[in-house]
């Protein structure tokens, strides 16, 4: 499941920095995350980094539109990290 910034972001810069695969970036008004990017740090850490930082709560939430199984997003790890 790639996660999803939600209209309660303050821009505050925290989350972009934190993401162990640049998937967060500016977008036209807030803060997006790239869905073929995100691997809800798995590979990296325990936990989402960008919603262990964020100041807002609930304002990074499961992408309803980007579910992924716990296999597929260390598949998505290992391929983004070139170990295939």
């Amino acid at each position: 499941m790639a996660l999803l910034i939600t209209e309660k972001c303050i821009n505050c810069d925290m989350c972009d920095p934190e993401c162990p695969n640049d998937a967060i970036s500016m977008g036209p008004e807030i803060y997006e995350i790239d869905p073929d990017r995100c691997t809800e740090c798995k590979g990296h850490y325990d936990k989402p980094t960008c919603q262990s930082v964020c100041p807002i709560t609930n304002c990074i939430i499961t992408d309803p539109e980007h579910i992924e199984t716990e296999d597929e997003l260390l598949e998505k790890f290992v391929t983004l990290q070139g170990l295939v």
